[in-house]
């Protein structure tokens, strides 16, 4: 089939044609029979190119061809970069995420995206990537059983253990599934990867950006009463993790920053404690790096007893290291038997243990912090206080995460309006 190459709005004359002007396009009949508009545009790496669009009609084509245009005269870019998901993800997380984030975080990050993310959208052109692609892998994650997705049981069979899922004959899903939280977080990650890569002008628009997906925004969780905090703390008196466990419920500490403390944080002068570092466990070691956010690192003043407390936990910790066979000082404010600092992970089962002890909910360690908001708001202290003392950035912040404090604001204010009913 002859090609024909007419200008927009004119059909081909027979024995008559004109010059076309530039960028002006050009449409033409392909051999099978469809037909194709080309048309110079500017690329985000601000070259201009020539597209071509096709229609199965000399219409279809002109009229993509005619958007083409006043997309171009919109200012709107093409893609210029042939690179997948898994290339951008790769150099996303060295060069960009790496200097910003925690090595914690960076660390989560990297888990993630090579469990869950680049799995299912990995291989794709990151200039093809579109909503329905990212969609479509968020509702697939909620469906995919952790085990068989990592591999763990087959894992556990290498080292002697028997089978209960994938590996199984015939194999039997434990159910293992991922939960609303990981969900959101490999959300966060895909949005904010995507975002830069429209930064380094390798896409024009975000395809993540506007996604909403079903699973819950926060976890639930009951902090303590004030009496069931009192109750845990006399039954943890005498116990060498006593002083942990006041400083993350009265000051509301993260694990992590509690953890992190060092006798040059505390001034027992001015009885106020700095919180500046945080203990986490990356890619295997301990590692004491910053803490959570910029508003995160904060001054937090010491109520007397709770000075009382850790000036009694220091003198404990010099007479154990002259006792201790072997003793590593890290200037730590909380440590093991030897001066090391403490795992995170063995202390929530030492907490799960007081737990039982005291005849208190088992809650997560992470919620003493949510107790202490609670707490102090029932003391009449106002949430922009409480903000300073967790280290939010915003009262909004505190008011989002710490429901149950928030639902005592309303229940405070709407008791107010009592005076408008008879008795």
């Amino acid at each position: 089939m002859a090609r024909v190459t007419v200008t927009p709005g004119d059909e081909p004359a027979k024995g008559k044609g004109r010059s076309r002007r530039n960028g002006e396009g050009s449409i033409r009949q392909r051999r099978d029979g469809r037909w194709e508009a080309r048309v110079w545009v500017y690329a985000t790496n601000g070259s201009e190119v020539r597209r071509s669009v096709y229609g199965s009609s000399w219409d279809e084509a002109h009229a993509a061809m005619i958007k083409l245009q006043s997309d171009k005269m919109a200012g709107v870019r093409i893609p210029a970069s042939g690179d997948t998901v898994r290339d951008y993800f790769d150099y996303w997380l060295k060069h960009v995420a790496e200097p910003r984030v925690r090595p914690s975080t960076l660390s989560n990050y990297r888990r993630l995206t090579s469990a869950y993310v680049l799995p299912y959208i990995g291989s794709k052109k990151l200039s093809q990537l579109r909503p329905a692609d990212v969609r479509t892998f968020l509702n697939r994650l909620k469906g995919v059983c952790q085990c068989c997705a990592l591999g763990k049981d087959r894992k556990r069979v290498q080292h002697g253990a028997s089978a209960r899922c994938c590996a199984a004959v015939p194999v039997a899903c434990c159910g293992n599934f991922l939960s609303d939280g990981s969900v959101r977080f490999a959300q966060r990650i895909v949005r904010a990867m995507l975002q830069d890569a429209i930064v380094d002008e390798l896409i024009a628009t975000n395809p993540a950006r506007h996604l909403r997906i079903s699973h819950r925004y926060r976890p639930k969780f009951t902090p303590w009463s004030a009496e069931e905090a009192q109750r845990f703390l006399k039954a943890a008196r005498g116990d060498r993790w006593y002083a942990l466990y006041s400083v993350a419920l009265a000051l509301g500490l993260r694990r992590g920053e509690a953890l992190g403390l060092r006798w040059i944080d505390v001034d027992f002068v001015e009885n106020v404690i700095t919180v500046r570092r945080s203990l986490q466990r990356v890619d295997g070691q301990l590692v004491l790096g910053p803490v959570k956010t910029d508003s995160s690192d904060r001054k937090i003043a010491v109520p007397e007893p709770l000075a009382r407390v850790l000036e009694l936990h220091r003198a404990d910790q010099v007479r154990q290291s002259e006792i201790a066979k072997q003793w590593t000082d890290h200037g730590m404010v909380f440590t093991t038997a030897v001066g090391t600092p403490v795992e995170p992970r063995n202390l929530k089962r030492h907490f799960d243990r007081l737990c039982d002890k005291a005849d208190v909910p088992k809650i997560r360690f992470h919620d003493l912090r949510h107790s202490c908001a609670t707490i102090l708001y029932d003391q009449g202290v106002p949430i922009e206080n409480i903000q300073d003392v967790l280290g939010h950035s915003s009262p909004t912040i505190t008011k989002t995460i710490y429901v149950e404090a928030t639902r005592k604001i309303q229940r405070d204010a709407v008791d107010k309006l009592g005076f408008l009913f008879d008795d």
